[in-house]
């Protein structure tokens, strides 16, 4: 058997231009002939290496999701949950306003419209963002167990708000909120965070 002609352009980099595209345009916006024109390939070559378009969204939204946990780990590292917490949220603050990049986060702005055709690509975003909620429950678990929350916090629903506020961030950075308004909602944010003393 033949081997097949070798790849004329840089995977990662053509990847890297498929989620800037999702994530400004999001999944449904989205065009074959965006992506293909921002990754410099033919539809043939972008078959070929990432498959259909909603496999491009997943290894898209894959690598997106790989440096912002990895971001994100290193953010809840902090020694009291409070100090956690405001490093994700003014860090989120900074990102989703960064003007190097599409405002607010991929998995958030990806696939929020859409029909059927686009399930699942919003599931694939869904479970990109329960990550972030499960990553925000360990540490919730971390900061009890620690005598850092009340005893009887229920951190699953403190991980689900923190995480709805994230959410609520993303959105409105793409609505033009400045980084200072940002700041201003993740310190109130912040207000409702249960204390032990």
């Amino acid at each position: 058997m033949a081997a097949g002609r070798p790849r004329q352009f840089d995977y990662d980099q053509a990847l890297d231009k498929a989620m800037h595209v999702f994530w400004e345009k999001g999944y449904e916006g989205a065009s074959l002939p965006d992506l293909t024109e921002a990754m410099g390939i033919n539809r043939p070559s972008m078959y070929a290496a990432f498959g259909n378009k909603e496999e491009l969204f997943r290894k898209a939204l894959q690598k997106y999701q790989t440096d912002a946990t990895d971001m994100l780990k290193a953010l809840l590292d902090a020694p009291t949950l409070r100090e956690s917490l405001e490093r994700f949220l003014l860090g989120s603050a900074e990102s989703f306003t960064c003007k190097e990049r599409p405002s607010g986060c991929l998995a958030v702005h990806g696939a929020l419209v859409g029909g059927e055709e686009c399930s699942e690509a919003q599931q694939a975003a869904k479970e990109s963002r329960d990550v972030i909620t499960r990553l925000l429950k360990e540490r919730c678990d971390r900061a009890l167990e620690d005598g850092d929350l009340p005893a009887g916090t229920n951190t699953a629903y403190l991980a689900r708000f923190y995480t709805t506020i994230l959410n609520g961030m993303s959105i409105q950075s793409t609505s033009g909120v400045s980084c200072d308004e940002m700041r201003a909602i993740a310190k109130h944010a912040l207000d409702a965070l249960p204390t032990t003393n």
